[in-house]
């Protein structure tokens, strides 16, 4: 749906004068009037998609997927017959965090394919190896949260906190990112968030390859911290 109002403002003059004049605070979030403008298809879908609407639901699917997977179903009472068959409760934690992992990538890539058959449709001119680097950035934030909710589900027994303490962070990563260039203070702290890391404006710049991989090797950290904890704790019971 989005794509396809792209033509009525393709190559408009009026529509990159008219986001030249707003506030520096939303160009800075929402990456506004950088390299290609919005009348550009890539940077319209930087603008439109990857800049807020498309982290957003990645996030809430994985942070979501990962705080139901193991403290949910503590919360239900139902994490004793997972866990009485005759596995480690670390390896349940690694399996649930695959299956979290699965449902990022699919989700991720089906964005991506549904992206690229739209291209000639309506004309975005995407570059294809921008759109995977995106895709496969977005799939990494998408783990980080999805595995530390599932880690933080592990280690107590809250599925309050699985959800509020990534969703938390994760908003205040945003905000750094999108703020540190008008607020000084916040300058140093733009080094450990993810959104800054991977790089703004995916479909027009490409992503940071070593930040990519940072956020993913933090992810897997993550999650192996949470497999470990697990052992070490009493589980509840109904």
């Amino acid at each position: 749906m989005l794509a396809a109002i792209f033509p009525s403002i393709e190559g408009s003059p009026e529509f990159d004068e008219l986001v030249a004049n707003y506030p520096e605070v939303l160009k800075e979030l929402f990456g506004l009037g950088e390299g290609g403008g919005i009348t550009t298809g890539a940077g319209y879908l930087d603008v439109e998609l990857f800049s807020f609407m498309l982290p957003l639901l990645v996030l809430v699917l994985a942070i979501g997927s990962g705080a139901r997977t193991f403290a949910g179903e503590e919360d239900a009472g139902r994490l004793e017959l997972v866990l009485s068959y005759p596995i480690l409760r670390s390896r349940a934690v690694l399996a649930k965090g695959v299956a979290v992992a699965v449902e990022v990538a699919v989700v991720s890539g089906v964005t991506g394919l549904a992206m690229a058959l739209l291209d000639p449709v309506v004309g975005l001119d995407l570059s294809s190896r921008n759109l995977a680097e995106a895709i496969v950035s977005l799939a990494a934030l998408g783990l980080l949260f999805g595995w530390l909710a599932l880690a933080l589900g592990a280690a107590v027994p809250s599925r309050a906190l699985a959800i509020g303490i990534p969703a938390g962070i994760a908003a205040a990563a945003y905000l750094v990112n999108g703020l540190h260039g008008l607020a000084g203070w916040l300058d140093p702290f733009r080094f450990v968030s993810p959104f800054w890391l991977m790089g703004s404006s995916p479909l027009r710049n490409g992503v940071d390859w070593p930040g990519v991989l940072t956020v993913a090797v933090v992810a897997a950290l993550v999650l192996l911290a949470g497999a470990w904890l697990v052992e070490r704790r009493d589980l509840q019971t109904p």
